[in-house]
């Protein structure tokens, strides 16, 4: 075993230090700096045969290390490879860098290894082209049962089962594939270092051994990241800033559809959204998500309301649903799914003082449709229509959509790319929408747009007024 020293690291930010201190001085945290035993390198570790190396080859050193302008540096070569799923490549900005490598986050079962073993078997059917896919977590004949499965069982997909850090590095420099996954990172363990298996140690040198073998050979890793109970990546936040990219899989376990969403790319965009459909063959994506947050029915039905989020630069409608009875209990009951709690219990006190309609001593409950998410500022004429709808019993027609933010004045106030909105609205057949005053109206044929400047005005436009 390597010799060791103490030091001291912040689990949130990476801060190190020689003495233990109850808050972080870099992020100001409280309670986040562990102990951990830093290894010096062995005799035969990977990093004094690195070292050994530098002192034996010093000219490919000084040719590798090299520095030269920047305009005579060619991208004209790198071709980035594409995963097969349309909606991971967006994610990625066009598909996966070479020697880049990403890290796919997200909670126990919500599909992390089918979505990275289906993308392995798409590689792996193109011609002249092998994925390398090492688990820590299975065997080679579970894994092979999960590929039979979703229908990923090639010849050029080769499968390895260990948690030694030395023969995952090993495996991928002998195979050198078009692509390797390793899955979890928290599962490799190495054997220069002291820590447990997913402690800070481990997985901070598990990922610096994989980032310098990924660049040295110009192989993409695919890394799969578990995620602690408060659904941050687990293991030391300078994972995050090592990688290239990292991707947050979330979905509902209830719910079928899953959400890809880049929060660290280095290569493309962070406001995209891929959305997937979760199956007992597999994972399917959708590229037209449009109706997957709507009920089915042709009848206006009392206590629904329409509107349009944004997820990136997706535009995707979201149904809410309200439900308005009479309270037996001293403090009214308030459930929400899909919605946020406080911002209800805030526009049930605008919709009382600046709307005429009394809720506040009913048991409200709102939820949306298959999971969708309403917690947009843009949500909030719809959550109240819904609700105005409930208490009324007056139906908001399928075909109109509400928009906007209400303040605590009964303002409605203009959300963001309200245009890219409506443009969607028409597309599914929207024929009214009522949204805040626009600067300038636009010209969208089928849908007429109704401007409501307060909360009143905007329930007379629904129908929804207490007075009529």
């Amino acid at each position: 075993m390597a010799k060791t020293s103490v030091q001291y690291v912040c689990t949130e930010c990476g801060w190190t230090g020689a003495k233990w201190v109850g808050r972080c001085p870099t992020c100001g945290e409280w309670g986040t700096v562990e102990e951990f035993h830093e290894a010096r390198p062995a005799a035969g570790s990977r990093t004094a045969a690195a070292g050994r190396t530098s002192r034996t080859q010093p000219a490919a050193a000084s040719v590798t290390s090299a520095a030269a302008p920047i305009s005579q540096i060619g991208t004209d070569s790198v071709q980035r490879l594409h995963t097969g799923f349309g909606e991971f490549d967006r994610i990625l900005g066009g598909g996966i860098v070479p020697g880049s490598v990403i890290l796919i986050a997200g909670e126990p079962g919500i599909g992390k290894s089918t979505l990275l073993l289906e993308t392995a078997g798409h590689i792996a059917r193109e011609p002249e082209r092998k994925v390398l896919y090492i688990s820590g977590e299975e065997s080679q004949a579970q894994v092979r049962m999960r590929a039979q499965r979703v229908n990923a069982v090639e010849d050029r997909l080769m499968l390895a089962s260990t948690t030694d850090l030395a023969t995952v590095l090993a495996l991928i420099e002998q195979e050198r594939p078009s692509l390797a996954i390793v899955d979890s990172a928290q599962t490799i363990v190495s054997q220069d270092v002291d820590g447990i298996s997913g402690g800070s140690t481990q997985v901070r040198e598990v990922a610096s051994a994989l980032i310098d073998t990924a660049k040295s050979i110009n192989v993409p890793v695919l890394l799969v990241g578990h995620v602690t109970k408060d659904g941050s990546i687990a293991g030391p936040r300078t994972l995050e800033h090592l990688v290239d990219v990292v991707c947050q899989f979330e979905g509902e376990p209830q719910t079928a559809l899953r959400l890809l969403r880049a929060v660290k790319n280095r290569f493309g965009p962070t406001d995209e959204v891929g959305c997937f459909d979760m199956s007992g063959e597999g994972i399917e994506e959708v590229t037209d998500p449009a109706g997957l947050f709507l009920s089915a029915g042709e009848t206006d039905v009392d206590g629904t309301c329409v509107t349009f989020t944004l997820d990136g630069h997706r535009s995707l409608a979201v149904e809410i649903q309200a439900l308005v009875t009479n309270s037996v209990l001293p403090t009214p009951r308030r459930a929400v799914n899909g919605v946020d709690s406080n911002r209800l219990a805030m526009l049930v006190a605008v919709l009382y003082r600046h709307g005429g309609i009394a809720l506040l001593n009913n048991d409200l409950y709102v939820s949306t449709i298959a999971g969708g998410k309403a917690r947009e500022p843009s949500c909030d004429l719809a959550i109240v229509a819904a609700l105005a709808s409930a208490s009324l019993s007056r139906a908001v027609p399928r075909t109109t959509c509400a928009i906007g933010e209400i303040s605590l004045t009964g303002q409605v106030r203009p959300v963001p790319r309200l245009e890219y909105r409506l443009r969607e609205a028409a597309r599914l057949g929207f024929t009214v929408a009522v949204v805040p005053p626009m600067k300038k109206a636009p010209d969208i044929q089928g849908l007429t747009v109704v401007q409501t400047a307060s909360l009143s005005e905007a329930l007379r436009a629904l129908g929804l007024s207490p007075r009529s």
